[in-house]
């Protein structure tokens, strides 16, 4: 299908647009700037502006075209299929990597996707988080209303991070975590559970979630649904910096 873009919404060049993307009013999508398929991006939404970096370019990207030097336009940002990005919500150039969104995402009012950050898959951003430049979300992450994730931060695959929480470092996976800083009071049980996990599954795992344990040498995590074995490998096998 077509998209649909509201006429009062400014498109610079260097935007490569999928199709059955729907574009609000006062909306601003400047490149360079790849976006999927079916993506709703509602009002005022601003993409591709530039990496709040003291020293990085500042281009007038929603008059001029990009020039192809990354060195002077930034390096981009990439959008995958299926996300909810609702009004004000702000995400910015990548300073040495592409800023990405994966797919299936829901990123709520007033949140903001600061530059060379990578949100993975299925990500629930509820209103006014914000992602500190080089942080990394991973897939099915849940972060409640007004967390905030410092630069360079990592939030682990099916964790929750509570609201006004504080994430100075990392949160780990599939773990319940609050305050300031944001610390793990708990496992993402619902959360495995909704993922296909039975409870003595769960169970096994709980030590290696908590960060007190190994992962399962018994096979276990190879016989886990779905993506969650990749992405529990992935997790573990993360560098330690």
């Amino acid at each position: 299908m077509a998209n649909r873009i509201h006429p009062t919404a400014v498109i610079g060049d260097g935007v490569q647009l999928g199709d059955d993307n729907v574009i609000g009013p006062f909306t601003v999508i400047v490149g360079p700037a790849v976006i999927g398929d079916g993506n709703w991006i509602g009002p005022h939404v601003t993409i591709g502006t530039p990496g709040e970096d003291r020293h990085g370019p500042h281009p007038v990207a929603w008059e001029d075209a990009p020039t192809g030097d990354p060195a002077a336009d930034g390096h981009g940002v990439r959008i995958g299929n299926r996300n909810r990005i609702r009004e004000y919500v702000s995400i910015q150039q990548g300073t040495w990597r592409t800023s990405t969104l994966g797919d299936d995402s829901y990123v709520l009012r007033g949140s903001h996707i600061g530059h060379d950050v990578v949100v993975d898959d299925q990500v629930t951003l509820a209103c006014n988080v914000l992602l500190g430049g080089h942080t990394h979300v991973w897939s099915g992450a849940n972060l409640g209303m007004g967390a905030v994730v410092h630069q360079n931060g990592r939030v682990g695959p099916g964790a929750m991070v509570g609201m006004g929480s504080a994430v100075r470092r990392e949160v780990g996976a599939f773990t319940i975590s609050v305050g300031n800083p944001a610390r793990a009071t708990g496992v993402n049980v619902v959360g495995l559970s909704r993922r296909g996990l039975d409870e003595a599954t769960i169970e096994a795992l709980e030590p290696w979630v908590k960060g007190k344990g190994e992962l399962p040498g018994d096979g276990l995590v190879d016989r886990l649904p779905g993506d969650l074995s990749t992405l529990v490998k992935a997790w573990d096998a993360r560098p330690r910096d």
